[in-house]
């Protein structure tokens, strides 16, 4: 499912630095995602792979929230890009809505680090699977309209 989110960071590498890292950190969170969906239940207390994947889950959207999407709309907003504000204002609100699923799942699962039923555990994680596809896919629009569009501008500035 999230297999053709995998070539973003050859889509947008070197676009910039930041956007290179939150990239990088996707990249981490879609391995710690399959890694997290093909093991076999566990025997530990702690439970590392959940730990870890719940860890860059939290940073990820966090980045997501705190720093790109702010840095890509004051970038719109600098050219007066009005398309690329709407686009934001538009999308936005859904990739709240599933960073709000993405929290609650860490709020269930990333401070036990333990899941104490597997099976409900996976049907959550392959339901937020699909939701952080769809979240990659709304964030690599936002990418290409608000920053792909400006790239020669700003190389100029």
């Amino acid at each position: 499912m999230l297999d053709s989110c995998t070539n973003s960071q050859e889509r947008w590498g070197g676009v910039h630095q930041l956007i290179d890292r939150w990239l990088a950190e996707r990249q981490q969170l879609i391995l710690n995602y399959r890694q997290l969906r093909e093991r076999t239940p566990p025997t530990e207390q702690t439970d590392d792979d959940l730990t870890a994947f719940c860890d860059i889950l939290v940073d990820y959207v966090s980045a997501g929230h705190f720093e790109i999407y702010e840095q890509l709309l004051r970038e719109a907003q600098d050219f007066d890009d009005q398309r690329g504000i709407e686009l934001a204002h538009r999308v936005y609100p859904r990739i709240e809505t599933i960073t709000l699923q993405a929290v609650a799942f860490n709020d269930q699962y990333g401070q036990s680090a333990r899941a104490d039923d597997e099976a409900s555990m996976q049907t959550q994680l392959q339901q937020l699977g699909a939701l952080l596809h769809e979240r990659f896919e709304l964030e690599d629009c936002l990418i290409e309209v608000l920053h792909t569009a400006h790239k020669d501008l700003l190389s100029a500035v």
